[in-house]
């Protein structure tokens, strides 16, 4: 399919062929119509794109600080290389679309193929042939709307958001200032609440295009007169500023000409420089419009399909979709005239020229058009050119087929798999297909793809490797093991102990290579360590602590349901460390947390194991501390020597009084352990890791767990 890309470091606004994405549960997949190009937000991530490496430093102090602190943890080399990687990965553009639904993934009650639907969000209702949409970013389109008018629903949901903000009342005098596509919107919405509405503008075009939809306007320079005039003195109940500019000027204006104890909405991009004097003196109340209503920005809502009930929360941004809809079709809320262009989807980065000035072109609402809403079926595979590589002789080399294509895949795996050598990239397939597209042609797959199937099945794939979400790791394990394939898989293995039975079950039965991603026991620091450790025939004490860093409690890892939780999601990388260095699996583990207090989830947690041997291990996992401070340190003691490893980056061992340092550029062993797996594949025998450790850390996270919440000591 066509979609179009927005390359973050480069500036390059592109039309690709992508793969289709494939409907999961929750999700549809429409044949897009129609989809409205932003002149805000999509201008503005399209001029940051275009700018030099200190312009997007000087527009964006926030990121250049993040690259600053993970330089310090992790050494400047490192850090530049991930920044690069970042701005490398194309972004897609458009958040608004209407189409028909082509295909339903599971539980997705209430919608069918062949509906006409509207489609919200950012990557999900982009520019492109088709859109894979969650359900609660879907609404019915009614019969009497057509699919470009459709498409502006998202925009209208945001009128909607910022008027309803307003708490207006029937009779009401509102002041509507920008009248661009989102005033035109809000200003018509307000008329047909039955409030009395005055635009303001400083166009005299925008002027008369209202004018021709029967709206009241003014010129900004006659605005205060004007507001007078309308209000008979009183001022306006309501200012909605619609403005997309970084002038004060909207907010002195919506302060001017509000009536006392008045509110002012912003829904527009403005400046905000209250001033306290008139907005004081006023009693004025302001609102900040928060994008198209209640569940934006709420992972449950918006990716999980888990709606508000209508009882506590009327107006959800679903349900402001609907009523714009229902305008729309009512004929109260007119959008064809507010088209000022159309333009093919294969030409739609000359839209990106018009509403950046770079063609000088009066525009307003730029639409782009996908041609007939029923085409040839969707295709989930995109073949790339083949390239010339020479011939090294060797037949035995590993065919790679890789499931997952986000930023620690392009930034750290992939790299390493290409520094590994002698394996060859055969297809990666991620669930948009976009991230897949980009991942392939920058590495040199051989084809990308939306489907996991098309890689498990794929009879020219030896191995596996998956990097999806934590979720779904055990299950694409087993079938990629069903299907004959070897498989690395990142870590957590598994998430709960009945995924991981499955897999041990299945172990035996299909007598491939399994690797789970803990990469640390491969770094060259962890080998020198533990060459030194491992010679010493008595228990070992190992404490490893982790400065974890704060996550917001409802990001994806912090989910038990799609991440695991952080003990069971990351925690295991330091068990099994411990356990690489003892040369076993725990035994049993107790573990204590600090109390969460509505801020942390079971993250501020010390876990002691104990081991065959008699030795323990302590992972002190900390969530509170500072990020700028170094991730990880681990401390062993055994047989007279003392062992401390600093972040990857630095050894010391002292013994007999002796002091031993190495130093290294920071290395987690990524490449190494690819390097070891992929050997273990061509030569057979022995798994990089024993699978008595790989099962038995997986299960002492689950114990860890159990530990935590039962207050006792939990045998593995």
């Amino acid at each position: 399919m066509k979609q179009l890309l927005q390359n973050m470091k480069n500036g390059q606004t592109t039309v690709e062929d992508v793969p289709v994405p494939t409907p999961r549960p929750g999700t549809a997949l429409v044949k897009v119509a129609a989809s409205l190009v932003s002149a805000g937000t999509e201008r503005m991530l399209v001029e940051f794109a275009e700018k030099n490496l200190v312009g997007k430093a000087r527009s964006r102090p926030d990121l250049v600080r993040q690259v600053l602190e993970k330089a310090k943890r992790e050494g400047v080399i490192t850090s530049v290389q991930a920044a690069f990687s970042r701005l490398d990965q194309p972004m897609p553009l458009g958040y608004s679309s209407a189409g028909v639904i082509v295909a339903l993934g599971k539980n997705m009650s209430g919608f069918r193929v062949g509906q006409r639907v509207a489609c919200a969000g950012l990557n999900y209702a982009v520019h492109a042939e088709y859109n894979l949409v969650p359900r609660n970013l879907l609404t019915p389109v009614p019969r009497k709307v057509d699919f470009e008018s459709a498409a502006f629903t998202t925009l209208a949901a945001i009128a909607m958001q910022g008027f309803r903000l307003a708490e207006p009342q029937v009779g009401e005098n509102i002041a509507v200032i920008g009248m661009g596509l989102l005033g035109l919107l809000t200003a018509q919405i307000a008329r047909a609440a039955g409030c009395r509405v005055l635009g303001v503008d400083v166009d005299a075009a925008k002027l008369r295009l209202a004018a021709s939809l029967d709206l009241e306007a003014a010129a900004r320079h006659g605005a205060e007169s004007a507001a007078q005039t309308f209000t008979s003195n009183r001022g306006f109940d309501a200012v909605i500023i619609c403005a997309a500019t970084a002038s004060n000027d909207p907010v002195e204006l919506a302060g001017a000409i509000a009536r006392d104890r008045g509110r002012v909405v912003a829904t527009g991009a403005v400046g905000l420089d209250i001033p306290r004097k008139v907005y004081y003196e006023k009693e004025l109340s302001f609102v900040n419009s928060r994008s198209y209503g209640p569940g934006r920005y709420d992972p449950s809502y918006e990716e999980n399909g888990v709606d508000y009930p209508i009882g506590y929360v009327r107006w959800t941004e679903g349900r402001n979709m609907e009523s714009a809809l229902q305008l729309m079709a009512d004929g109260k809320l007119k959008i064809r005239p507010l088209i000022s262009h159309r333009i093919p989807i294969e030409q739609a980065a000359s839209a990106y020229e018009i509403i950046t000035g770079k063609k000088k072109e009066t525009f307003l609402g730029v639409v782009l058009t996908y041609g007939d809403s029923v085409s040839s079926a969707p295709v989930s595979r995109v073949t790339f050119p083949k390239r010339l590589t020479p011939d090294t002789g060797k037949h035995d080399t590993v065919k790679l087929g890789v499931l997952g294509a986000g930023n620690f895949a392009n930034a750290v795996l992939l790299p390493a798999i290409k520094k590994a050598g002698d394996i060859s990239l055969v297809g990666i397939a991620s669930a948009g297909g976009m991230h897949a597209q980009v991942s392939g042609r920058k590495f040199g797959f051989q084809y990308a793809a939306s489907s996991d199937e098309e890689i498990i099945n794929d009879p020219n794939i030896s191995t596996v490797a998956i990097l999806t979400r934590h979720d779904s790791h055990a299950d694409l394990v087993l079938k990629a093991l069903k299907a004959g394939k070897h498989v690395f898989v990142e870590k957590p293995l598994a998430t709960t102990p009945e995924q991981l039975a499955k897999i041990v079950k299945q172990l035996p039965i299909t007598n491939y290579q399994l690797l789970t991603g803990f990469n640390r026991r491969f770094a060259p620091l962890a080998r020198s360590l533990q060459s030194q450790i491992s010679n010493l025939q008595e228990p070992k004490y190992v404490h490893y602590r982790v400065n974890a860093g704060c996550i917001p409690l409802n990001h994806w890892t912090q989910d038990e349901s799609l991440g695991g939780g952080r003990i069971i999601g990351e925690a295991c990388h330091f068990v099994d460390f411990i356990a690489f260095l003892v040369g076993a699996a725990p035994v049993s583990v107790t573990a204590h947390a600090l109390p969460d207090n509505g801020k942390y989830r079971e993250d501020n947690v010390s876990m002691t194991f104990t081991f065959p041997d008699g030795s323990i291990g302590v992972v002190d996992y900390l969530a509170n501390g500072d990020k700028s401070f170094p991730k990880e340190r681990v401390e062993a003691f055994c047989g007279g020597m003392i062992a401390v490893l600093d972040d990857f980056r630095r050894l010391e061992i002292v013994k007999d009084g002796r002091r031993k340092e190495e130093r290294r550029a920071q290395d987690k062993g990524h490449a190494a352990e690819w390097t070891a797996f992929a050997k273990s594949i061509r030569e057979g025998g022995a798994p990089p890791i024993p699978y008595e450790q790989l099962i038995g850390v997986t299960k002492a996270t689950f114990a860890a767990v159990e530990s935590l919440r039962a207050g006792k000591t939990v045998p593995i």
